[in-house]
């Protein structure tokens, strides 16, 4: 067995006795060895799969990371709720939405290993008091323990009241402090693609055209010349795969610009009115220069 083994240059591991003798460390090695060389999977003919989907984050969850991502946080968030634990992302995100934090309040890693779990829990119970008092967020029946065990529905419901904020405060910040309308926005991508000579435009924030992320494209195009490459682009007979495709330049292109956007390729393309209005207002404070 290991002369074939080694003819597949496979026989690292084990010896002769260690497998008569049947050692279990030493024979799983080899047996994962040669896994790990030749596997004999084929790959999937999907190419499709949502990898995220499969690891159990739904779109909404990944919203709230590419938001929180988008805006710097530390550490980077790889997992919502393991990376919340501490409450130390919701803090930095009060901060952005203008709620003060009071830093020497705040327990800071690295945690003591005796007693470090209930440190965390006192960052999120301050955080939970920073919502209630500070932020005047609706927190019923919200405890720190629930963000620092990571129970889903409470968490989101406080991650989706402070992404609501902050959507608030870009509107604002691009109104001088009155709260910008969606009638202004649509306007002023309007008129921003016609300056430019562009030929697309919107009706509103559910219009079609949106799905295929051209207008999205060409408002990058007017507000960041040469950003765009026309030759990544479809704008003809566009199958759905096309059009995501789009969105994902689209997307790509916009936070390359220095844009803070947080939405996903598919609200383009299947056209959330509330993700797409979302998309171009950073644009618009991108193209403004107005948003901090």
């Amino acid at each position: 067995m290991l002369q074939e083994a080694d003819k597949l240059g496979c026989r690292q591991f084990v010896t002769p006795a260690d497998v008569v003798s049947g050692n279990p460390k030493l024979n799983l090695a080899f047996v994962a060895n040669l896994f790990n060389t030749y596997p004999c999977l084929h790959k999937p003919d999907n190419n499709d799969i949502d990898l995220n989907l499969l690891e159990g984050e739904s779109k909404e969850e990944r919203t709230f990371r590419n938001w929180m991502n988008s805006l710097g946080v530390n550490p980077y968030i790889n997992h919502l709720y393991s990376d919340l634990a501490d409450a130390l992302v919701i803090f930095q995100l009060y901060e952005m939405i203008r709620v003060p934090v009071n830093w020497n309040h705040v327990n800071k890693p690295p945690y003591p290993a005796l007693g470090g779990n209930m440190k965390k829990i006192e960052n999120c119970n301050y955080a939970v008091e920073l919502g209630k008092n500070e932020a005047k967020f609706s927190l019923v029946g919200i405890a720190g323990q629930d963000l620092n065990e990571g129970n889903a529905t409470l968490t989101l419901a406080l991650v989706w009241q402070l992404m609501r904020r902050y959507t608030l405060k870009v509107l604002s910040d691009l109104g001088e402090g009155e709260k910008v309308s969606d009638d202004i926005i649509i306007k002023w991508v309007n008129q921003t693609l016609k300056s430019a000579n562009k030929s697309t435009s919107i009706s509103s924030f559910k219009d079609k055209s949106i799905s295929t992320s051209l207008p999205v494209l060409d408002l990058i195009d007017a507000i960041a010349p040469n950003a765009v490459r026309p030759e990544m682009i479809k704008r003809e007979h566009l199958t759905d795969e096309d059009k995501l495709n789009n969105a994902k330049y689209a997307i790509s292109v916009a936070r390359k610009i220095g844009a803070r956007i947080y939405a996903l390729p598919d609200d383009l393309v299947e056209v959330k009115p509330k993700m797409v209005m979302t998309v171009f207002a950073c644009l618009m404070g991108k193209g403004l220069n107005r948003l901090k």
